[in-house]
């Protein structure tokens, strides 16, 4: 059994008068092949330096200064003590300040997760809180400081569990308006167009099992490293052509039915947008 994550903050989950003790942990873990630059002649590791833009010079770190540019070339100086008099007042608390509906949050608003565990003497009224938001829906919507930052959160259960979401601010979202989408309304399919588009939706469609998605070209990567790290050739593999680009729809639309029929998947003629959710239950 793995040990659990070390806490990256303690605190408490403050709602009304309640107070819950708990202490904040990673939840997720990426998973990215990372590489290192290094020398192709000798294999050393190359060494990053921070050289002035104007002399050419190495600068040294306390030499260095924070300045945000107000236009091109033009910089305002910030000092460290002028930005730690702005910033949010250090604080050991996530306070709730409402609860909202799950799925009135869109997902693009989702930044990182983390788990909220129970500090030790508050393992009581921490599974009560959990208990308390099992089955409705809801997520609790506060406020809290981590390091030098305060970040708006959403909070839900999870298993048993509690998990925070830090969430992106209203304005830290690209608005769908401002892109250059036609609509339905504005390309007009045909009817006849649309169902086969819901159709093949619906042959598609199956519950979320997130462990049968792998990584594919991680694997591929590190099995490869391996391979090499054990002298053994590596042959260069060919470069399949790109598919030409899809020209007519309707045509699209009918061989990828075809294709998902000879699958078995496709639903049956008629059975409309739920067809394949009515199948599953059909043959489970």
């Amino acid at each position: 059994m793995n040990p659990m994550p070390r806490a990256i903050w303690s605190g408490s989950i403050s709602f009304g008068l309640v107070n819950v003790p708990v202490k904040l942990v990673t939840a997720t873990s990426a998973k990215d092949v990372r590489f290192h630059q290094l020398h192709v002649t000798d294999g050393g590791r190359i060494n990053q330096k921070r050289v002035c833009s104007v002399d050419g010079e190495e600068v040294d770190y306390s030499e260095i200064v924070k300045g945000y540019e107000i236009h091109r070339g033009q910089y305002v100086i910030v000092e460290p003590e002028e930005l730690e008099s702005l910033s949010p007042e250090a604080s050991r608390s996530i306070d709730i300040e409402e609860f909202v509906d799950l799925a009135d949050i869109d997902p693009l608003f989702f930044d990182h997760s983390y788990y909220l565990v129970p500090d030790s003497p508050a393992a009581r009224p921490y599974a009560l809180l959990v208990e308390a938001m099992e089955g409705t829906g809801k997520v609790g919507i506060g406020r809290f400081v981590l390091r030098t930052k305060e970040y708006l959160a959403a909070l839900r259960p999870r298993e048993g569990a509690r998990v925070l979401s830090t969430l992106l601010f209203a304005d830290e979202v690209v608005q769908t308006a401002e892109l250059e989408v036609q609509t339905a309304k504005d390309t007009k399919p045909s009817e006849r167009e649309l169902n086969m588009a819901r159709q093949l939706v619906s042959s598609l469609s199956a519950d979320w099992e997130p462990e049968k998605y792998k990584d594919d070209y991680r694997q591929k990567v590190l099995e490869m490293i391996e391979a090499k790290a054990e002298g053994n050739e590596i042959a260069r593999p060919e470069v399949a052509e790109k598919a030409a680009p899809v020209v007519d729809l309707l045509a699209a639309l009918e061989a990828s039915l075809a294709r998902a029929e000879e699958q078995g998947r496709a639903p049956a003629a008629g059975s409309g947008s739920n067809g394949g959710r009515g199948r599953k239950r059909a043959s489970a």
